[in-house]
């Protein structure tokens, strides 16, 4: 049967509706473009700065982080279509000016792009 029906097909209402915290928040798509960061105001009234584009990295290199430009984002596990869109996301394989990285962070709730390198562009 389809979720949300009895047995006899009879639609299963909701007691009530979501609460505010309940929510779920605006999907938010990080692209390859000239860094541009917003400030959300969050549970608590703290501040959350986002990012909204970025050209931009830090990058670990042998133990140091160093600032890297992006050129391009190769390929992302989660999804094929945002490698084509530029879209950064945890975990995408991007061409940096150092060389080939991997995001280790989540740059749609931090504000900043953190990755790692995994080979140096030939000298």
């Amino acid at each position: 049967m389809k979720q949300g029906r009895k047995i006899t097909g009879g639609k299963y209402h909701a007691r009530r509706k979501k609460r505010l915290h309940e929510r779920a928040g605006q999907e938010r798509h990080i692209i390859l473009g000239e860094t541009k960061r917003k400030q959300l105001r969050v549970r608590g009234g703290h501040m959350k700065v986002i990012l909204l584009k970025s050209n931009t990295a830090n990058v670990l290199v042998d133990g140091k982080v160093k600032k890297a430009e992006i050129k391009n984002v190769e390929e992302t596990p989660q999804n094929k279509f945002f490698a084509r869109q530029n879209r950064l996301v945890k975990s995408a394989l991007i061409e940096t000016s150092l060389g080939k990285a991997r995001i280790t962070n989540r740059p749609s709730q931090e504000g900043q792009v953190n990755a790692v390198l995994i080979k140096e562009l030939a000298k």
